[in-house]
């Protein structure tokens, strides 16, 4: 367990490294003892201050929710970081590669939820009567940790690696397809690079979002009404550069396109 005083030390190298597009040595180095509870509020402090600033909440992520990423870190359960209105990105309009530090992109089903989810309890039921519908989206992530050598302490901390999102123009209701079985597949400047299916996420991507609305309350946090939620990738996530164009593509869902210059 980490001093107030380290966890605002290690916010503000969190900070320094997103703001100068300098990666650090993980966190897990610079402050030994570093623990999920230090994480969370390291975490918490630098979204605090943006929003101090004046930036609002889009939604919310949920990381590590497959089996084979919860095995590689060794945990049990996953973990979330928070979407702000600045990492929103448009499709059709270009992204620049150089404002990120080793960007990558991952291929998941958004939720758009129309009503608050309850927090403590709240069920697969709950999130599908909340959901008004499921879009196929792409997360744009990236790491202020160096070659991307993160443990759950440094992801955690890091906003689970949270760096953008795109939504597709399609919209479907959560009841009007199975969203267990929904396959997708990544093209990556028009070559088939990685597929997968909708139950890669616990078995069922509405777990994911029951689980973070459970999470999130423990500190304080709702989902609300409006917000988008990202509840994991169907896929491994994949390198992308300046140059790269990048398509997600969800059977009965449509898809979504970003382009990097």
């Amino acid at each position: 367990m980490l001093s107030e005083t380290d966890r605002d030390r290690a916010a503000e190298v969190l900070r320094t490294a997103e703001e100068t597009a300098t990666p650090v040595p993980p966190l897990v180095q610079t402050f030994p003892g570093i623990d999920v509870v230090d994480a969370y509020e390291i975490q918490l402090r630098n979204i605090r201050r943006r929003l101090d600033a004046g930036m609002t909440v889009y939604g919310h992520k949920v990381g590590l929710s497959s089996k084979a990423m919860q095995e590689m870190m060794g945990v049990d359960e996953p973990d979330y970081g928070h979407l702000l209105q600045d990492m929103v990105l448009r499709e059709g309009t270009p992204v620049t590669a150089s404002r990120y530090l080793q960007p990558r992109v991952e291929v998941e089903v958004g939720f758009v939820l129309g009503e608050d989810l309850p927090g403590e309890g709240c069920t697969v039921e709950d999130v599908l009567r909340c959901t008004t519908h499921v879009v196929p989206s792409i997360e744009l992530i990236d790491s202020r940790i160096a070659d991307w050598k993160i443990g759950l302490a440094d992801t955690i901390a890091d906003n689970a690696s949270s760096a953008g999102v795109v939504l597709g123009k399609q919209r479907r209701k959560p009841d009007e397809l199975d969203i267990t079985a929904i396959d997708a597949v990544l093209l990556k400047n028009g070559e088939q690079v990685a597929q997968g299916r909708s139950d890669a996420v616990l078995g069922n991507p509405a777990i994911a979002v029951a689980w973070l609305a459970q999470k999130v309350a423990s500190f304080g946090v709702r989902l609300e009404a409006g917000h988008v939620v990202l509840p994991g990738s169907c896929t491994r996530a994949y390198d992308v550069a300046a140059g790269d164009t990048v398509t997600a593509e969800f059977t009965g869902l449509g898809s979504v396109t970003l382009t990097f210059v």
